[in-house]
């Protein structure tokens, strides 16, 4: 019994050595090769070309860069470094540029087009009740001059008030304080001087009376004739709509009429890309130029500038009110405003070292092996820069042109 312990002991004893040696080899086989292993050298852009020393690449002659092994990782069972996308991370030797906080001054381009004036428009308005006998202008658009017959109205209560005037003048002469009141109440009817002379010494009653337009300008109707007309003027010519009223109408006292616009004064209204809005200050010079002669400037200076934003296309509008008696620009023409900015301090880029990626943008940022694709908030553009709002530093390190890192066949991500 003795005996076959002595066996099992001295047969563990030996199985222990044997593992001991076993294990100690390895370690020492793979310290040694670790030992042996040399540093290899690739091209960023040719990965086949391997090199035991620095060097050139033979095909693009870019400087190849060291290749980062286990050894360098640290964990050598770790696969983190295979499953970085292709442009998180790009290893090589490219032109760089050190950020900076500048200040940018250049010029904004504005498109704009000629609208009417709101302010400079007259309403037609009936000042007393009664029927249209004849219409002088028919159609929307129709150009009138001031002192330009634009309809007859017959009014029995424009009658009365004349009958009323002459028998005051006839039979009560001397009373001038009622006399004046009378005639005082013609002109609020509507009557001129000269017709109620004209009365006073014909002493003939004419219940028709004749309104002239009050100024130069563009009959428009008013504005319940816009709203009504607006899915017409899709198929009719602006210039042959006719006007909602006509010869045989009754309109009450105070009934807008016509709607006439002054085409002397007019407003250029620009749009202002978001961001470009706060630059922009009232009385800064703008020079404009229009689709009929590009080549006569126009100098103007700001006259307002709107702060709502226009949620359709994200822009907001700045007026330039113009006197169009000798410009004769068109309402409705197309214009393009140019104004001069003021200075702007910030961290700028040339736009060659952003790449976009729709609605977020990306520069590649330097690093101790490579450079790493890093989100940027970017603002305002001017000229060839872009304003940085954030996302990168003062004093940081970032690629001269990020297109030179993309690999068409990757998508970047960001951390």
């Amino acid at each position: 019994m003795n005996r076959y312990i002595k066996y099992i002991v001295a047969f563990i004893v030996i199985s222990i050595i044997g593992i001991a040696i076993y294990f100690v080899a390895i370690k020492s086989g793979s310290h040694s090769e670790m030992e042996h292993q040399e540093d290899v050298y690739t091209c960023s852009m040719h990965p086949q070309i391997i090199r035991d020393k620095p060097g050139s690449c033979p095909i693009c002659g870019m400087t190849l860069v060291k290749k980062i092994t286990e050894d360098h990782l640290g964990d050598s069972h770790s696969i983190d470094h295979l499953l970085k996308p292709t442009d998180n991370f790009v290893v090589g030797n490219y032109q760089t540029e050190t950020v900076k906080e500048t200040a940018i001054s250049s010029e904004v381009n504005l498109p704009g087009t000629v609208i009417y004036d709101p302010n400079s428009s007259v309403n037609i308005s009936a000042r007393i009740s009664g029927r249209i006998e004849k219409m002088y202008v028919n159609y929307k658009y129709q150009r009138v001059a001031k002192g330009q017959k634009i309809f007859e109205l017959y009014s029995p209560e424009l009658l009365t008030e004349q009958q009323n005037f002459i028998y005051l003048i006839t039979n009560d002469n001397q009373n001038t304080s009622i006399i004046n009141s009378a005639k005082q109440k013609l002109l609020l009817y509507g009557m001129t001087n000269t017709q109620i002379n004209a009365l006073s010494s014909a002493k003939k009653t004419n219940p028709i009376i004749t309104i002239y337009s009050p100024a130069n300008g563009i009959i428009i109707g008013t504005e319940k004739m816009a709203s009504t007309n607006t899915s017409s003027m899709s198929s009719a010519s602006n210039n042959t709509e006719t006007l909602d009223i006509k010869e045989g109408n009754y309109i009450k006292k105070g009934e807008g009429v016509f709607r006439l616009v002054n085409t002397d004064k007019v407003w250029g209204v620009f749009n202002v890309l978001e961001g470009y809005n706060s630059l922009l200050k009232i009385n800064q010079a703008i020079n404009i130029t229009s689709e009929l002669d590009e080549k006569n400037t126009i100098y103007g200076k700001i006259n307002f500038v709107e702060t709502q934003l226009n949620p359709a296309d994200k822009t907001n509008r700045i007026r330039v009110y113009l006197n169009n008696e000798k410009l004769k620009l068109p309402i409705g023409i197309r214009l393009q405003g140019v104004v001069q900015l003021k200075s702007t301090k910030g961290i700028w880029l040339h736009k060659q070292a952003l790449v976009s990626l729709g609605e977020t943008k990306v520069v590649f940022l330097k690093k101790e092996n490579g450079f790493k694709a890093t989100a940027v908030h970017t603002g305002i553009e001017m000229a060839d820069f872009i304003q940085i709002a954030d996302g990168i530093s003062v004093g940081d390190t970032i690629a001269q042109n990020g297109q030179y890192l993309i690999d068409s066949e990757s998508f970047i991500k960001t951390e």
